[in-house]
């Protein structure tokens, strides 16, 4: 419970300033220490390039939490932002921060059905439409039965809307004279919807105050001195969440509009980018990018990975090019403020077991267990974690939330290996654990195999229901250019090498996985999608 939902009196500015924890005034913060120094450097190519120093950052972002005040605005609110992965998008966020709001997102690419049954859901009083968005958001917010006052930051504002440069006209770049209180919630951010529908996960100032950020620091995950090119989209916790810790640790973040590989290894050459972080899949086609051979990586001081096993093969070939680079992996959940397990290595060697779904080992913030389905200590089961990080709940959601929150811990619905040093390995999702004829089967150990295989380009395996073995075990798979492969041929080669149960029953060549913003792969589409008996007619006819 925030203190908004008390019913206490808030105290007044002056005596909340005194010794308070809120996310806004870190970039006020560091606008006093090195106001100076580049807070974001936004590329859009070779020709097109912003600097925005932590001064203007913290201007700006006053700017916004006094036009928000003038739209009333105000401690607990929510107010939505959609947009792209752009510089102003940053300042927004801090600005509803320091108004004391609630920060939420709508993912770019929605339909006016999903925004609109998001914005229902968090109700916020304000959705800013960012740059190229107020056409998609109009939509969205049209179609809603909260009707929030919609701000657009480009084109004409029709009746009823408010373009953004009008709510900033001759307001104040002063700090703003908000009360805001550490369990006060800062974010409420929605989940992939890899598997169910999103869910809005509450995250309090808090929590990233007193865990996430100092984890990354404890860690040397990132620091100051770092240039961190930002690939994750602001519309997810991981966007969002590493954006809060860089400008926290006063690091400089590198923005680009796209996650594309050519753009990305252009814009570590040109920044001198000495850390990222994305998924296997991002770092499997940054290597085969016809620019990977000549452009200069030195300056990669840490590759981050999260999402799936890393495969050695990836690390190989980007450790030649950035001679020094260490890998870190990486776990985390919305769930838990973003941040929960890090491990770090030169080369494959020093992986323990030789185990490429190793994530690492709990960050100091973090206590794990690891439980079967009786919730007994096991070696192999779900990892259940407690920290200051862990969310306050899903909002609007209690059912859910209780699901999760029990017994004094947060079930993360992740099945891991935990060895007695402490070494955490990933195994799958829980839900993606596939039963068939009584034994459950990891998709990701069976995923793994697949990819061994050369002529195989990217796999994903769920479980399709089936009345003989309650699921079969299915695979869709990514056939490399001018490879010929077959079905009998695949199912054979997992044979010698996998047990029985879990050699794949059908195998689907398809064009491409699903897959989110991030490189995950929608399993709940995908199970969708291999459950219908025409899809390989469809395949076939393309």
């Amino acid at each position: 419970m925030t203190a908004t939902d008390s019913g206490e009196s808030p105290p007044p500015v002056a005596e909340n300033l005194l010794r308070r924890a809120a996310l806004g005034d870190m970039v006020r913060r560091q606008a006093a220490r090195q106001g100076d120094k580049a807070a974001i450097i936004a590329r859009s190519g070779s020709e097109n390039r912003r600097v925005i120093t932590y001064r203007d950052l913290d201007s700006f972002s006053n700017r916004v939490a006094h036009g928000l005040a003038r739209l009333e605005v105000g401690r607990g609110d929510r107010v939505a932002l959609m947009s792209h992965n752009e510089p102003e998008s940053v300042g927004i966020c801090y600005g509803i921060l320091k108004q004391g709001a609630v920060f939420t997102s709508l993912n770019p690419s929605y339909t006016p059905a999903e925004a609109a049954r998001q914005v229902d859901h968090s109700t916020p009083r304000v959705v800013i439409a960012g740059p190229g968005m107020a056409e998609r958001a109009r939509a969205g917010v049209a179609e809603t039965r909260s009707g929030p006052r919609l701000v657009v930051m480009d084109g004409t504002p029709q009746p009823g809307e408010i373009g953004f440069s009008e709510m900033l006209e001759g307001v104040s770049d002063g700090m703003p004279e908000s009360v805001v209180v550490d369990c006060d919630l800062a974010m409420v951010m929605y989940t992939s919807g890899t598997e169910s529908v999103p869910k809005g996960v509450m995250i309090t100032h808090r929590a990233m105050m007193i865990s996430t950020t100092p984890s990354w620091s404890y860690e040397r995950y990132v620091e100051a001195a770092d240039v961190f090119l930002l690939l994750a989209p602001l519309y997810t916790m991981a966007g969002t969440g590493a954006v809060i810790n860089l400008i926290s640790m006063g690091a400089t973040l590198v923005m680009i509009p796209r996650s594309e590989p050519g753009a990305v290894l252009e814009a570590v050459e040109a920044e001198g980018v000495t850390n990222t972080s994305q998924t296997p899949t991002f770092y499997h086609r940054m290597i085969r990018h016809p620019d990977f051979g000549w452009r200069d990586l030195s300056s990669l001081r840490q590759a981050h990975v999260y999402g799936g096993p890393i495969p050695f093969g990836v690390v190989s070939e980007l450790s030649q090019r950035a001679r020094g680079v260490t890998w870190a992996t990486y776990w985390g959940q919305s769930e838990l403020s973003q941040l929960g397990v890090i491990g770090f290595f030169a080369n494959p060697s020093e992986v323990p077991d030789a185990d490429s779904r190793w994530i690492g080992r709990p960050t100091p913030h973090v206590e794990v267990r690891v439980v079967d389905e009786s919730g007994a200590d096991s070696e192999v089961g779900e990892l259940l974690c407690r920290s200051p990080g862990v969310m306050e709940g899903y909002y609007r959601n209690p059912r859910a939330t209780d699901a999760v929150l029990r017994d004094g811990w947060l079930h993360t619905g992740d099945v891991v290996r935990l060895d007695p040093r402490g070494n955490l390995f990933f195994h799958d999702r829980l839900k993606d654990m596939i039963k068939t004829g009584g034994m459950n089967v990891s998709s990701a150990e069976v995923e793994e195999t697949i990819r061994m295989h050369p002529g195989v380009r990217d796999a994903a395996v769920v479980g399709v229901p089936d009345p003989e073995w309650t699921e079969v075990v299915t695979a869709a798979v990514v056939s490399g250019p001018d490879v010929s492969l077959s079905e009998a041929e695949l199912i054979e080669f997992c044979r010698t090498r996998l047990a029985g149960y879990k050699t794949p029953k059908r195998v689907e060549f398809v064009s491409d996985l699903p897959i989110d913003f991030q490189g995950k792969v929608r399993k709940r589409e995908l199970r969708e999608m291999l459950g219908d008996p025409g899809v390989r007619a469809r395949q076939e006819r393309t």
